[in-house]
């Protein structure tokens, strides 16, 4: 491993595409310049390009197939531009094996389009134009994915081992844009998330303390508004335990969205920069705290899914369960975290069961293993989880969004045979138009279609 490096992608860097506005980016493009003829200075055998523009999955990394892939600006208005990228085929081969061998779920499956994204095409243009052609460098695309910042960093720490083992030379690029909600006229108007964010990234950029990444709040990223943070989550990982020299190149804003270039050169072995084990020794005490605090539901939810993901068998809780768990009935949610992720989110809107209890126990093994966007919870996770019980009042129909109260209330939305919920206090979700937007999209109702949506609020006990 030689170096890793962040790069924006604005698509407007290029000139057939900026028609004069690239000139407002004017220290960007310098920084870029010289970050390719630093990278290729360096003369390396092989350059990663992380890129949030590719195939995205929830629970699986992407690394792009094949001899190599074009990709163009006809989106953006300059069909005469064509970028080439050959692929470094054994690179990729042996990095989705070792992916395996880790238990890392990544590879080359799910391939929809081969066409280079545009946060590969902008960083592969500067490194060609340095090498005076492509051809000359041999590249390996990966995605980012829906998993928890420790997954993306452990992939980093795989395509470091792939690095050694073939003796390759290799850049890691981690191509992201900063924060899009820097202003009012930005491209999603102005978050005050968003200069703090950008602000946590320069710093990290000139101490290379990768612990800041690692610890980022979802919700926090969420709301800045930004593209790069799992792409340097990726490319931090890639250099875990090694000496790191790092220089903040350039940083910019002109339109609403945060431009940063900086380098990562990495240096001898540093165990002190562990970024990882400490991060999860930290999260392991934090889940360790929260059970013992826990309510009696969540209790149930804890213990069924650990007995569910060591045995493939249901937990029958040998002691009486309190009144209400034993006798009442609702319809019950089921939420797991990881790392501050979503890992798995189950539930029933009306009861299905004989009693709440019954009711948690059933949904905390479908949120464990049949939440069709994540693989099922493998034991080795159990110590790491965070889970939330929700149990729903009885639903009552409204009239209008304008009687709904995202903090407050949960929301179902129905249209003949398609039904959709929104669980009320969700990060992220501040208004009930968004919120009766979600859940129209996660029951597959167009927005077209809304005026013709029925409503309906529920009230929940949210225990944790």
């Amino acid at each position: 491993m030689i170096s890793g490096w962040l790069v924006p992608h604005p698509p407007l860097i290029f000139p057939e595409v900026g028609r004069g506005r690239q000139n407002e980016i004017a220290d960007t493009i310098e920084a870029y310049r010289s970050m390719a003829a630093e990278i290729a200075a360096q003369a390396p055998d092989s350059i990663v390009i992380v890129t949030p523009h590719s195939h995205m999955y929830a629970d699986y990394i992407h690394i792009s197939p094949g001899r190599g892939a074009e990709g163009d600006m006809k989106s953006f208005g300059a069909g005469g531009v064509n970028i080439q990228a050959e692929y470094d085929e054994e690179f990729v081969e042996t990095l989705s094996l070792e992916c395996a061998a880790e238990g890392l779920d990544a590879g080359t499956k799910g391939e929809r389009d081969s066409s280079l994204d545009h946060a590969t095409s902008i960083p592969v243009r500067f490194l060609n134009d340095a090498l005076e052609g492509p051809g000359t460098l041999k590249y390996i695309r990966c995605g980012v994915s829906g998993m928890a910042l420790s997954d993306h960093y452990r992939f980093g720490q795989m395509i470091e081992r792939t690095s050694e083992l073939l003796g390759r030379k290799t850049v890691v690029v981690a191509s992201g844009d900063l924060s899009h909600r820097l202003s009012d006229d930005g491209p999603y108007g102005f978050s005050p998330e968003g200069p703090v964010f950008d602000d946590m990234i320069c710093e990290v950029a000139k101490d290379a303390d990768f612990s800041r990444l690692l610890e980022a709040d979802g919700g926090f990223c969420e709301k800045a508004g930004e593209c790069g943070h799992r792409p340097l989550v990726v490319m931090a990982g890639a250099l875990d335990r090694k000496a790191v020299k790092s220089k903040l190149y350039s940083y910019e804003g002109p339109f609403g969205v945060g431009y940063a270039i900086a380098s990562f050169i990495a240096g001898g072995a540093d165990d002190g920069r562990d970024f990882l084990d400490r991060y999860l020794d930290k999260d392991k005490r934090r889940a360790e705290g929260l059970h013992e605090n826990e309510s009696p539901h969540v209790t149930l939810a804890r213990q069924t899914v650990e007995n569910y993901a060591r045995t493939g068998r249901m937990y029958e809780k040998p002691e009486p369960l309190p009144g209400e768990l034993s006798k009442e009935r609702a319809g019950v949610f089921v939420s797991i975290k990881k790392h501050g992720e979503l890992r798995g989110c189950i539930g029933t809107i009306s009861p299905v069961t004989g009693s709440v209890g019954e009711e948690i126990r059933q949904n905390a093994v479908s949120a464990s293993s049949r939440d069709p966007r994540f693989s099922p919870v493998s034991e080795e996770e159990l110590p790491f989880l965070e889970y939330s019980v929700d149990v729903l009042a009885p639903a009552e129909p409204i009239g209008g969004a304008e009687e709904l109260d995202p903090s407050k209330y949960g929301v179902i939305v129905s249209l003949g045979g398609r039904r959709g919920l929104l669980l009320p206090d969700l990060e992220g979700i501040d208004d009930a138009e968004t919120q009766v937007s979600i859940a129209m999209r996660k029951a597959g109702i167009a927005e077209s279609d809304r005026p013709r949506v029925k409503l309906e609020r529920f009230e929940v006990i949210r225990y944790r």
